[in-house]
Order: structure tokens, then sequence, then C-alpha cells
């Protein structure tokens, strides 16, 4: 994505290993508010694979989905917390 004033920042608020495919990582990022999402998915090639998650990222809204009510309150709760502790770029 290019640098686009429309890119909403969305923080990490979930990291799971996948039970169904061995060696994929899922990656959820919110908003603050908890509305909306953005799960990204990462297969892990080798042992040595390493890739940096970062705290937070700009996101195309296109790309973004809607949380359930469910979810809601925990999203914005974790996200609120990441931007209160770490910059968009931080490695964690």
């Amino acid at each position: 994505m290019t640098e686009d004033t429309d890119a909403v920042p969305v923080w990490l608020v979930e990291r799971t290993y996948s039970d169904d495919e061995q060696n994929l990582i899922i990656l959820v990022y919110a908003t603050t508010d908890g509305e909306r999402y953005l799960r990204k998915e990462r297969a892990l090639t080798s042992f040595s694979d390493v890739r940096d998650t970062t705290a937070g990222l700009l996101a195309d809204p296109e790309n973004l989905g809607w949380t359930s009510e469910e979810d809601r309150e925990r999203y914005a709760s974790e996200a609120q917390r990441m931007a209160e502790e770490h910059e968009l770029d931080d490695v964690i």
C-alpha cells in the first residue's frame, strides 16, 4: 500500500496458531474502537523463517472487516492497550 491519507491504524490484538494447518500463524489487528479488524495469515516455511511482527499497521480501509459484537469490546481494550504502550512499527 502506498502512503495514503485514508490509511487506518490497527493494532495487534490476537496471535494464534492454526489448528487446521501446521506452521500457520494468524494475526488479528483491530482499530482502537474495536469495530474494524484486519486478519493476516503467515505461513512459516522453516524453523529459520523469522519475520517481524509489529505492534500495529496502517491498513487500507477496504481490507478491514467488521468485528462481531462478542469480539468488539475485547479487541477495543487490547488495541487501546497496544496503542498506549507501543508505536505502530515496534517489533513485538
